[in-house]
């Protein structure tokens, strides 16, 4: 049963193409083995648990540029470091409920790219943060910034933005917009800059920017993802006599039934959609 479980887990994470089971995976291992480094440390004297002082110091995103040129690096292993169980957690239910709805209208590779690009920009708005507001001056050579929640945060602003009055069912407050979520997650970050956390929180409005400007631009016919496609190797053969394919069906969805369908979810929810339009909408997303 423990080799089937492991199994499992090992192809959902890796093997299942599905880029929500595979960041909350890469998430869970590194808070495993950093949470196991911090008890050794608590054990030998040499730290207090969690998260240690040397694992934030070297995988951390740091505020000082003087520190850049040799941790270049961190601005991604600060994206799967947390502080912390709850940290963790709450980012990671953040990430399973609206990167599922994500994944649902977006290719893979542009999940990647909302998910990194957010996590990326989310650590620019940390650094310039900064060394720009003089509060935080006489902490720029010790401070730094870890967790997931910037690129999460992305992903969220990503997805209310693309079906922005797509509505989940939450405890206590019933049937929500994802417009009004990301709203509120927003102002909860602008008010927590004034807080112990303010790095993390300044980060998370550098995260949910990029995944707003992703949308707006790729609703405007750009996609910033198509730096990661793989370019067709052309080959050319000669003394051949060219004959044109029978031609067949277009296997492109029409882009306006496309955009009927997001109107019909963004009017009546998802679940409203018939079977075809769902097939349509899967089809055009693993175009």
């Amino acid at each position: 049963m423990n080799s089937n479980l492991y199994e499992d887990l090992k192809f959902k994470v890796f093997r299942s193409g599905n880029p929500v089971f595979f960041y909350i995976g890469i998430n869970a291992i590194v808070f495993i083995v950093t949470a196991l480094i911090g008890v050794g440390l608590y054990l030998s004297g040499n730290g207090a648990g969690g998260v240690s002082d040397l694992v934030r110091e070297y995988l951390g995103f740091p505020a000082s540029l003087a520190k850049l040129p040799y941790r270049f690096y961190t601005i991604i292993t600060y994206q799967f470091l947390h502080d912390g169980f709850f940290h963790f957690f709450f980012n990671m239910i953040w990430l399973y409920w609206m990167g599922n709805i994500f994944n649902d209208f977006t290719k893979t590779r542009q999940f990647h790219f909302v998910y990194l690009g957010s996590g990326i920009l989310g650590a620019v708005f940390f650094i310039a943060a900064y060394h720009t507001f003089p509060v935080f001056a006489p902490a720029i050579e010790s401070a730094n910034v870890i967790g997931s929640s910037a690129a999460v945060m992305g992903i969220v602003v990503a997805t209310a933005t693309l079906v922005p009055d797509f509505s989940i069912r939450m405890l206590f407050l019933g049937d929500v917009k994802l417009k009004y979520l990301a709203v509120a997650y927003i102002l909860l970050s602008v008010i927590g800059i004034a807080s112990t956390n303010a790095g993390g929180n300044i980060a998370h409005i550098g995260g949910a920017l990029f995944g707003f400007l992703y949308i707006k631009t790729l609703k405007n016919g750009a996609d910033w993802s198509d730096i990661f496609k793989k370019k067709t190797k052309l080959k050319v053969v000669k003394n051949e006599t060219f004959k044109r394919p029978a031609s067949k069906a277009p296997s492109i969805v029409n882009q306006q039934e496309i955009d009927a369908i997001l109107d019909k979810i963004s009017k009546s929810g998802y679940d409203k959609l018939s079977r075809e339009e769902k097939e349509t909408l899967f089809k055009a997303s693993n175009h």
